[in-house]
């Protein structure tokens, strides 16, 4: 305080203010809330720091301190410890204030603010959710609509409502390659509120998926509500198909971009292409010796025209549903079998066998001396 009775620039301490006239995080007015925005939380962290625990180290800060001038580079950090309540006045003293008392008193009511939002969030997506599912019924949508493109970040959520949305049937074929834990997790909390809704669901996967010890827990969940799950040892594209009305096909090779399709012929198309499959699929639960060798036997077959077509260890791992690792094992027993050293060899055995893989799988029960290619005794 000067002697004619004005306040010195370090007395009044200047409100927060925008960096920007396009800045859009002054002080929440509206709450009483005196919150920072980005620039003065970012002084917070930086020249506010060295002030405040020279403030605690010197058992506070002058008045007259040349830092705290008004033209001073650390005036700004300053304005920002007062206005958060950090330090406060005493006769010609600045000293420091507990963070603890200036959290409870800045971040819980943030805290609380941010929580009544993702609350006003949660009931405002539910409102449009109904509104969505009353559009997407209508004719004027089925017919405007029938292809959609679905990038990145949307793909998931679409997915999702359109399950939500499914009050028949939902048929699903999904390779085993890019569906890790977390995916598998939150397909399972989808599938089984489907399940719980009265609605059916079947589930294709490739062979591979038997030895994922995730998958084999999303089977347990959905199967033990009513869905049924099987494997094919031939490689397909992923689709989701809901109530046969409206389909969802990849539509780039990485996935990155899917297509909704719900023009009747082609959705109708879709659905016979499941139903073929699942015909040759093996039900997933399955245990059985005799099935278990069928699937061991298939995807050797698989490996061998992978081999023979001269599709790279990537692309043939990916059809398989396995990694390249698992792929290159499948290989090895390969060349165990036909006494062979390198693949050279090993496709020259074959080759001179006529091993094409699609010979049928040879009947253990057969005799085999009834195989004219295995003379008899004595012969």
């Amino acid at each position: 305080m000067r002697d004619d009775g004005a306040r010195t620039d370090a007395e009044a301490p200047r409100p927060f203010r925008r960096t920007c006239a396009s800045d859009p995080s002054p002080r929440r007015e509206d709450t009483g809330v005196n919150t920072p925005g980005p620039h003065e939380r970012a002084l917070l962290e930086s020249t506010a720091v060295g002030l405040y625990e020279d403030a605690v180290a010197e058992d506070g800060l002058r008045a007259d301190d040349p830092r705290l001038a008004d033209d001073a580079a650390e005036r700004p950090a300053f304005d920002v410890l007062v206005e958060l309540g950090l330090l406060h006045r005493e006769g010609e003293v600045w000293r420091a204030a507990d963070p603890a008392t200036v959290q409870a008193g800045v971040v819980s009511p943030m805290t609380q603010e941010g929580t009544r939002l993702l609350e006003e969030s949660a009931a405002l997506s539910r409102a449009l959710g109904t509104l969505a599912q009353a559009y997407r019924r209508s004719p004027a949508a089925q017919s405007s609509d029938l292809f959609t493109y679905l990038r990145a970040t949307t793909i998931n959520p679409f997915i999702a409502g359109m399950v939500a949305e499914a009050r028949e049937e939902v048929l699903t074929a999904q390779p085993q390659i890019g569906r890790d834990a977390q995916t598998i997790a939150a397909a399972a909390l989808r599938d089984t509120a489907l399940l719980e809704r009265g609605a059916k669901l079947r589930t294709l996967y490739q062979h591979s998926a038997r030895r994922s010890s995730v998958t084999q827990k999303y089977v347990a969940a959905v199967t033990a509500r009513g869905a049924q799950v099987r494997t094919l040892d031939e490689f397909f594209r992923r689709m989701i198909i809901a109530d046969r009305r409206i389909a969802i096909i990849p539509a780039t090779e990485d996935h990155s971009v899917a297509l909704a399709v719900r023009e009747p012929a082609i959705v109708a198309f879709l659905v016979d292409m499941f139903e073929r499959s699942w015909e040759r699929a093996r039900p997933f639960g399955d245990r059985e010796s005799a099935v278990l060798a069928d699937i061991a036997n298939e995807q050797r077959a698989m490996t061998i025209r992978m081999l023979i077509e001269g599709h790279s260890d990537p692309v043939s791992a990916k059809r398989l549903g396995v990694s390249p690792r698992t792929f290159a094992g499948y290989v090895a027993d390969l060349k165990a079998e036909y006494d062979a050293e390198t693949r050279f060899q090993l496709g020259y055995t074959m080759g001179r066998a006529q091993v094409t893989g699609l010979e049928e799988p040879a009947d253990p029960t057969d005799d085999p001396t009834d195989d004219p290619a295995i003379p008899p005794d004595g012969d």
